[in-house]
């Protein structure tokens, strides 16, 4: 195991910034005069393909936390953690056919335009301030902070701060360039992960092979995972008592640890749901990609991003479990954490294949930076410094005062990640991110799913919905065990003993995904019964027509292909 870079794994690397920033340059010459145009700058309207749209989905999402994150859960749990991706490919299913004709129809570009179109001024004005802070000081500093740490380990620990930089400054000047530049490089983006995270997880698999015993062959390496820990490989977590143990690291203990992180089959009837598809469905960082297209463009875009979902726990998921077994096995005694699990599975790769990898994990950070930098400057520019700073501002200037929402924007992050002033490191940066959208998704979901689907909702209950999916949300969290006691018929409160700071802890919680699902229950609830209150149809309503939701044949065969893939990963790994 050999965790230094040789000569090749800097040419490579080096080589992918070269690419990324010559071809985003390109671009950006080749439709200068339409770069300062505010609905091209923001949103590209009109000019990204399919694939370029389904390829920014999928860059703009897969970032350090997934690499570490998800490859530390995979470590940590198994297959269960790949429902986030799995589900996801489901809800972009339900986006493409039933969202995007309702934003394209009433030619929403932002989400906060659409708050303001359904309910009114106020909620659309509280949500932005709140995205805002949401993306620059929750998103942006967690993947600016996760990625620099987790890049800086496998060049040997000596260049976070340059390393911070670096990724600061490429996706600058990626994002500068407008939408057009970030889809179309998320093309080049989305091929250096995926080819760089299949050659990792192939070596991984080979690696155990070769140390299980079984020959240097990837094909072999699985069998051997599946045999060696079939308990990695169940999708459904089986619910355990509600009691503690008294061994840190005792059996009981853990299984209690994981189910906390992913509830079995509870999770698919509560906050799984709430995750994705207000993750998918309401999130400016996503959604824009698809809102300049027409229709059937954005909706193939987001089915090919569905598709492309059903590969990524192969690539950030299977080195974790690869991990697991040789560390069980006594072939990483070093390994300290299960974040530590995909930078441990880098070590053994050989020289220039490292270098791709880490090239593929940049890749992933620098076009999330990228995506959410464009979102922060869409929603500051169009939602606030067009309608309450200057409403006189022409298209020229917007484009500028965006740009420089850009750069405030980045250097804000630097400062707050410079010396970790937020305490990313302490929770994680996976944690940190879940932890504060977690909290506000129930709410928000809430009110745009009412907001699109039923005529009665009301500027009022949409209010009162995003304050108490908020409060219960933390009710939940917080207070309820402490209330109602550890067993009630709406949740089981789990006791469990966790190492943190040197020091052993004793936790009691309800699994998150549990509190998303009721805190979104009781809202959606509440918001009807102030909407009943209301008139049978309020003025602002959407007209939704049945001929929207229509798909054309091409279309339907790529959903029943994912739904088909997806029923058969279920199948095999229940």
């Amino acid at each position: 195991m050999n965790n230094k870079l040789e000569y090749y794994d800097y040419l490579i690397i080096v080589f992918y910034f070269i690419l990324v920033g010559s071809y985003g340059y390109w671009i950006y010459r080749r439709k200068k005069k339409a770069a300062m145009d505010t609905k091209d700058f923001f949103l590209a309207e009109g000019s990204l393909t399919w694939w370029a749209i389904g390829a920014s989905l999928i860059a703009s999402n897969i970032s350090a936390e997934q690499f570490i994150g998800m490859s530390g859960e995979g470590f940590f749990v198994g297959t269960a953690v790949a429902a986030y991706e799995w589900i996801a490919a489901l809800a972009l299913i339900i986006i493409a056919i039933w969202f995007i004709p309702i934003y394209l129809k009433n030619k929403i570009y932002t989400m906060p335009q659409f708050l303001k179109t359904r309910y009114n001024e106020t909620v659309a004005l509280i949500m932005a301030v709140f995205w805002l802070f949401l993306y620059v000081f929750v998103n942006l500093t967690s993947i600016l902070y996760l990625g620099a740490v987790a890049i800086n380990g496998l060049l040997g620990g000596e260049y976070l701060h340059a390393i911070m930089l670096a990724l600061a400054v490429c996706a600058l000047i990626i994002t500068l360039g407008g939408m057009k530049v970030i889809g179309y490089t998320d093309v080049i983006q989305v091929a250096v992960l995926i080819i760089g995270g299949l050659a990792t997880t192939y070596l991984a698999l080979t690696i155990v092979g070769e140390k299980m015993g079984v020959g240097p062959d990837a094909i072999a390496g699985f069998k051997a995972l599946l045999k060696d820990s079939p308990d990695h490989f169940k999708m459904i977590l089986d619910k355990p008592a509600a009691t503690s143990s008294t061994l840190e690291n005792g059996p009981l203990n853990l299984s209690i640890q994981k189910y906390v992180v992913l509830p079995g089959i509870a999770m698919y009837f509560a906050g799984q749901w709430i995750v994705n598809l207000n993750y998918w469905g309401c999130n400016q960082y996503i959604t824009q990609r698809a809102l300049g297209a027409d229709l059937q463009t954005a909706r193939t875009g987001i089915l090919f991003a569905g598709f492309l979902k059903l590969l990524m726990p192969v690539i950030v998921m299977l080195p974790g479990i690869a991990a697991w077994v040789l560390y069980k096995n006594g072939h990483l005694p070093q390994l300290e954490s299960k974040d530590g699990a995909y930078s441990a599975i880098l070590g053994f790769l050989p020289n220039g294949l490292k270098g791709l990898s880490i090239a593929a994990l940049t890749a992933a950070i620098v076009a999330s930076l990228a995506g959410k930098l464009n979102s922060i400057s869409t929603i500051y520019t169009l939602d606030i410094h067009k309608k309450y700073v200057n409403k006189d501002v022409d298209e020229k200037k917007m484009v500028w005062i965006g740009r420089m929402t850009v750069v405030a924007a980045i250097i804000i992050s630097l400062i707050f990640t410079w010396e970790d002033l937020l305490g990313i490191g302490g929770e994680g940066g996976f944690t940190f991110i879940q932890k504060y959208t977690g909290f506000i998704s129930p709410g928000v979901f809430a009110m745009f799913i009412l907001g699109m689907f039923w005529k009665r909702t009301t500027g009022a209950a949409a209010l009162v919905g995003v304050i108490l999916g908020f409060a219960l949300a933390i009710f939940f969290n917080n207070y309820a065990v402490s209330i109602f006691g550890k067993e009630t018929w709406l949740y089981t409160a789990y006791t469990y003993e966790k190492m943190e700071g040197g020091e052993v802890k004793t936790i009691t919680e309800i699994p998150f995904l549990i509190n998303m699902g009721w805190s979104f229950f009781f809202t959606v609830l509440t918001m009807i019964g102030i909407s009943l209150r209301g008139p049978k149809v309020n003025p602002k309503a959407f007209e939704i027509d049945g001929s929207m939701f229509k798909v054309k044949p091409a279309t339907l065969v790529l959903i029943v292909v994912t739904l088909m893939i997806l029923i058969g990963l279920y199948a095999k790994f229940w």
